[in-house]
């Protein structure tokens, strides 16, 4: 991790990899956690495989909607996901627009930590600039509380 250009952030959570893994990886479940409440998830597709499509349709609190499409580069069950936005499906890559303030390729590692996960995600951006505008946009705050959705929703699986 390059602290210059990347943001991270680890947590130990009470749920086990194999579920905090189906939560990433069903579209129905992705659509209940992935965006901070208020806001929404409205789509999401998943096409679980390197080159594969990862998209979601996040909704603001007034019904603004913000589509992002990505490639999966690395998928290792129940431990890693690894995936860009600075590519789309198949590894075309993308037309960045100046609608798009960063493009970042997001890592979640997974690993047993006794009944629980040890969670880790690291997004890593392409330059200083973009990591600024990430970690203003409240980084850490919006993703944690991502976290404790996906947990929530991990224990009524």
């Amino acid at each position: 991790m390059n602290p210059e250009f990347d943001l991270s952030f680890e947590r130990v959570v009470d749920v086990p990899p194999e579920l905090v893994w189906k939560a990433w990886t069903t579209p129905e479940h992705l659509k209940k956690w992935f965006t901070p409440a208020p806001w929404k998830t409205v789509h999401a597709e998943v096409e679980l495989k390197p080159g594969g499509k990862f998209h979601t349709l996040m909704e603001s609190p007034e019904g603004q909607q913000f589509p992002n499409t990505g490639c999966y580069l690395e998928v290792v069950p129940n431990r890693k996901l690894v995936w860009t936005g600075a590519l789309l499906p198949g590894y075309r890559p993308a037309n960045l627009t100046a609608d798009v303030p960063f493009v970042f390729t997001a890592i979640i590692a997974m690993e047993p930590s006794g009944t629980g996960t040890k969670y880790t995600a690291t997004v890593m951006h392409s330059n200083a600039d973009g990591r600024a505008k990430h970690e203003a946009m409240g980084f850490e705050q919006g993703w944690s509380k991502a976290l404790d959705q996906l947990v929530a929703l991990a224990k009524t699986m």
